[in-house]
């Protein structure tokens, strides 16, 4: 298959939906010969927030250290080969496309049909190995006892702040959404943890316990190198990638932990695109308390032009609570997906006292409007909203996903 006819058979097949469980991808695996290499070593993300952050840092810093480092992220934001990167490049289109088709023919032998992630965790696997690295990074996709990224043996885990978010799937309570990130624990490898709320932490305790697993908590944000990411807690993710390398026995420098800060990139998380426009996928309450600091911070005394959107099953009244405040009006448009909220749906979960708001049939018209303003502009929610944002503003094709 060409590349665009290998993406189309890939995107058809996310109508098999979300299946959790290891026993599909682990026979996928085995199949296409896509486990890592003996002696390479593997750092597993899962969490509510920060994931992504976390493990673009500990990509950036592997880097710096000069290691060859597979990274491994979900979901993208305009380009489906942003999820599978070496050395910070993109996998190849003819390499991405060669690999797929040789997926499809073995997908289609198999008794059980692979989902959409499944077939692209297989496909990120097979390329790192033929690329030979020698550090991996995976994020989870949801949850982490039965995503398909658990399937991978890791060395180090890693537990980034949790909170509810996808509780049709993971449980209603954090303690119960805790089990499920825990269950990325591996019997007799080490696990670091950003700070938790106190349920959370025992369920993590617990969980490493019985897994006889070496668990860490981070106690204080790494402060005294400059960012290139905006916002107070990515000084923490930052401790968690430090502290995850450590654990994996990388020898660390100053210089080097310096230059993989300053150099990481993250896009669509606070990300001032051009002068007065930001772009952050804010799309469950903490993540969108994280925002709003970060907000306060970055542009005091000023409010925004909020455009937001969001897709069903979030906690939509939430996320608006704590970003109405921040704007002076707010912009209400889709998202190109078809789990999108409509913007009248949308209006009808701003708070009472949220500023005056319009309604728009597309991203473009919802952001000429409010650029009108002449206030900085916001573009929040979904990180599909963000996806579209980034691709309408940089002029680059932009591919929707479900998943």
């Amino acid at each position: 298959m060409r590349y665009r006819e290998a993406i189309d058979w890939l995107f058809g097949t996310q109508l098999f939906g979300i299946k959790l469980g290891l026993d599909g991808p682990r026979q996928l695996l085995k199949e296409f010969l896509a486990y890592p290499a003996h002696g390479v070593r593997v750092i597993h993300v899962a969490g509510t927030n920060g994931k992504g952050s976390t493990c673009a840092m500990i990509d950036s810093i592997a880097r710096a250290c000069g290691r060859r480092c597979g990274l491994f992220t979900s979901p993208h934001l305009i380009d489906y080969r942003e999820r599978i990167k070496v050395n910070g490049e993109e996998i190849p289109e003819d390499a991405c496309a060669a690999m797929l088709t040789e997926l499809r023919a073995l997908c289609e032998r198999m008794e059980t049909h692979p989902t959409f992630f499944e077939i692209t965790l297989a496909l990120a696997m097979r390329w790192f190995r033929l690329r030979e690295c020698e550090i991996i990074v995976l994020e989870t996709g949801m949850g982490g006892r039965l995503d398909a990224t658990t399937a991978v043996p890791a060395d180090v885990c890693v537990i980034t702040p949790v909170g509810l978010d996808h509780m049709q799937h993971l449980g209603n309570t954090l303690e119960e959404i805790a089990a499920e990130k825990a269950g990325i624990f591996v019997r007799g490898k080490p696990a670091i943890s950003a700070p938790q709320d106190a349920g959370v932490r025992r369920v993590l305790e617990k969980e490493a316990n019985e897994k006889r697993s070496l668990l860490e908590f981070v106690e204080e944000p790494l402060l005294g190198y400059p960012m290139a990411l905006a916002g107070e807690h990515q000084t923490w993710n930052a401790a968690l990638a430090v502290a995850a390398l450590h654990r994996l026995g990388i020898p660390l420098s100053s210089d080097s932990v310096g230059y993989g800060l300053r150099n990481v990139s993250w896009p669509g998380r606070f990300e001032i695109i051009r002068p007065g426009v930001v772009l952050d996928g804010a799309h469950n309450p903490h993540s969108a308390e994280v925002l709003a600091e970060t907000w306060r911070r970055s542009f005091p005394g000023k409010q925004a032009s909020l455009v937001f959107s969001a897709v069903a099953g979030k906690d939509i009244p939430g996320i608006l609570e704590i970003l109405a405040p921040l704007a002076s009006r707010i912009f209400l448009c889709p998202v190109d997906t078809p789990r999108a909220a409509p913007p009248e749906e949308l209006a009808g979960y701003l708070p009472p006292d949220a500023p005056p708001h319009e309604t728009f049939g597309s991203f473009a018209n919802a952001f000429t409007a409010a650029s009108s303003q002449g206030e900085p502009v916001l573009v929040a929610g979904s990180l599909f909203l963000v996806g579209e944002a980034r691709a309408f503003l940089t002029s680059g094709g932009f591919q929707p996903s479900l998943q």
